[in-house]
């Protein structure tokens, strides 16, 4: 894995870009891309990979830095980490060729997404009877569709998801060099679920907010990756909820409004509408931002506009589901939840998880006080070429 990030362009660019950051060290309080930094004179392609995912993208130093664009050097750190991040994901996904999902985002998660939708209608058309489909069921779900079958569809995916996540996972701490799993304390992973959560290293280094979509700090980013990503969590928490209800003590959905899971839902739902919502504003706003690239900005929109369906699709099935709607919209939001499933480990959403893994390792780099992270380049660069 570790040859083919040696290879790319941009881990080059990054190379000559931080040797140059390095000898300034201006934005050193910016976020922690550069006190990680600092603890290095060099740089091996396993620690340009660990750097690439501890950016947050905020575009602080660029706006901040003497050397940008139209200076000769074009020091432009958010847009070449931007780029290398995503070498990193397509080195670290699995199964391997379907790392190449990346690029093209877009196209390859509206292909997928359509193709799920078109199955769940298909096979709701062959085999549910017309008079069910779009008979009134008092919001009974599993009057339509039995638990069974939902469980054992979802279920299987969910299983293939998550081995592609843990996998990985895995895989993206041997290419940044990292040390054994067993190093790495609670008091590390504390931190870095806390800077995650609290988006501490989207603030611009002042918590002023970033420097987008233009270059007065603004808080709204933060404020809508906030909506979007615990609107998720809420989801899920829904889901899990209902079914402890269902499995544990024996209570059948459908739910109330005003029960627990119905609750979660429903702000949950709201979450993911207006988290994404707001994004693909800021996002239009920062059309010609000079911090991204033609690529990341499809892997961003490709989760942004599947997560809205999936919430709004969501919301409207809550709203009609004491009509004759519940299945059509059942199906429909069914087949877009199974899109979003599938494009998790191969799209914008696996940064989540490889961002903490890059804050674990810098919050140990901190404690320790030296280079950790990078330290066992040499070790996967001789396994990954065998």
């Amino acid at each position: 894995m570790l040859h083919k990030l040696l290879e790319t362009e941009s881990a080059a660019e990054a190379d000559r870009i931080l040797t140059i950051c390095n000898a300034c060290r201006y934005c050193e309080g910016h976020c922690a891309v550069f006190p990680a930094m600092t603890q290095r004179l060099s740089f091996t392609s396993a620690e340009l990979g660990y750097f690439a995912n501890l950016c947050h993208n905020c575009g602080s130093c660029y706006h901040h830095c003497q050397y940008a664009d139209p200076h000769e050097f074009d020091v432009n750190v958010p847009r070449t980490m931007a780029a290398l991040r995503v070498d990193t994901y397509e080195a670290a996904a699995w199964p391997g060729f379907l790392g190449r999902a990346f690029q093209n985002n877009g196209v390859w998660t509206a292909l997928l997404t359509v193709l799920a939708v078109v199955v769940f209608m298909l096979a709701a058309a062959a085999f549910i009877d017309p008079a069910t489909l779009f008979g009134s069921h008092g919001g009974n779900f599993y009057a339509v569709l039995s638990h069974n079958v939902m469980v054992t569809v979802f279920g299987a995916v969910s299983l293939f998801v998550l081995a592609a996540i843990v996998i990985g996972m895995a895989r993206f701490w041997r290419l940044i060099g990292a040390p054994p799993v067993r190093e790495i304390g609670l008091g590390e992973v504390g931190r870095a679920l806390h800077d995650a959560m609290t988006l501490k290293y989207m603030g611009g280094g002042a918590d002023l907010g970033c420097t987008y979509p233009e270059e007065a700090p603004s808080k709204l980013r933060r404020l809508f990756h906030h909506l979007t990503f615990y609107g998720f969590l809420l989801c899920f928490a829904a889901t899990s909820v209902g079914t402890l209800y269902h499995y544990g003590f024996g209570w059948v959905a459908p739910y109330g409004y005003f029960s627990l899971p119905k609750l979660l839902g429903i702000f949950g739902g709201i979450g993911i509408v207006a988290g994404p919502l707001g994004l693909m504003v800021l996002k239009r706003r920062a059309a010609a931002s000079p911090v991204s690239t033609g690529t990341t900005r499809q892997l961003d929109a490709g989760l942004l506009v599947l997560l809205l369906l999936t919430g709004l699709s969501g919301l409207v099935l809550t709203v009609l589901r004491d009509t004759e709607l519940l299945g059509l919209f059942l199906v429909l939001h069914l087949g877009l939840v199974m899109g979003l499933f599938l494009a998790m480990p191969y799209g914008k959403f696996i940064h989540g998880f490889y961002r903490i893994q890059a804050l674990v390792g810098f919050a140990l780099e901190q404690r320790r006080g030296h280079r950790v992270i990078g330290a066992g380049d040499a070790a996967v660069q001789r396994q990954a070429a065998e």
